[in-house]
């Protein structure tokens, strides 16, 4: 019983440090499996909002030092946990750890409820404003679907999206974009073009943009932590997409 009402009750904890403010909340997926999140908000339910999935074998970790910065930008942010994943920035998958117990499903599919409940949240609880999906890597290509869905959801951040689902057919993601007419933003490894280029190509919006640095690169939203030699070039390209969501945004 406990356990039960630790899946159905909200909690929050908030944590501050180096990398930046947040709360530690906690909702149930679809299916009531509780999602661990790291909340970067203010009251302020009018700024646009992102909501932030991690790569595979990560956590909400992966955005310790990616959250603040878009905040600085006027931006309100969540990451959250995905079951399909690991351990990351000593931040651990909680959820990813629940469904390893229980032997359930943690394909890259399966996180689709855990998504769709961490949207509906956001929608009743957080955000009455823009709403934006930022996806890394294998989340990328869900992202991308999801807002093929979801009208909802106002732009989509996609690093190095690509068909990761094949289980949904060979071209899931490049078929399901197809009707996508929202700002769409990818950018991934220099040599990781050909993973996405026929996805991009598939997306009917005018609003869409694509950035490739002119180094090596790095696979997924990792791109942007200051480790990476390239990640300056990443956070310029991301301003320029971002600016058409908030009326000024100040240098990150």
């Amino acid at each position: 019983m406990k356990y039960l009402l630790l899946l159905l009750t909200l909690t929050s904890l908030l944590t501050s440090g180096a990398s930046g403010e947040y709360k530690t909340i906690q909702f149930p997926s679809q299916d009531g499996l509780p999602i661990s999140a790291h909340l970067y908000s203010d009251s302020d339910r009018s700024k646009p909002f992102i909501l932030l999935l991690h790569q595979a074998t990560y956590s909400k970790g992966e955005y310790l030092e990616i959250a603040p910065k878009l905040n600085q930008m006027g931006f309100n942010v969540m990451a959250v946990d995905l079951r399909s994943g690991g351990t990351v920035n000593n931040i651990v998958n909680e959820i990813s750890d629940i469904a390893l117990e229980k032997d359930l499903d943690i394909s890259y599919l399966a996180t689709l409820p855990d998504i769709e409940a961490s949207l509906a949240y956001t929608k009743k609880h957080l955000s009455q404003g823009a709403l934006l999906l930022w996806g890394s890597s294998y989340s990328s290509g869900l992202a991308l679907y999801m807002a093929s869905i979801d009208e909802s959801i106002d732009g989509v951040l996609a690093f190095s999206p690509g068909e990761y689902c094949k289980e949904r057919g060979k071209t899931f993601i490049e078929d399901s974009v197809k009707t996508l007419k929202i700002p769409v933003f990818i950018t991934s490894a220099k040599d990781e073009k050909k993973y996405w280029w026929n996805i991009y190509n598939a997306m009917p919006s005018k609003e869409k943009m694509y950035y490739l640095p002119p180094t090596k690169g790095v696979h997924g939203a990792k791109a942007l932590w200051k480790g990476n030699p390239s990640h300056e070039g990443y956070w310029e390209a991301i301003n320029i997409f971002l600016k058409r969501f908030v009326k000024i945004i100040p240098s990150p």
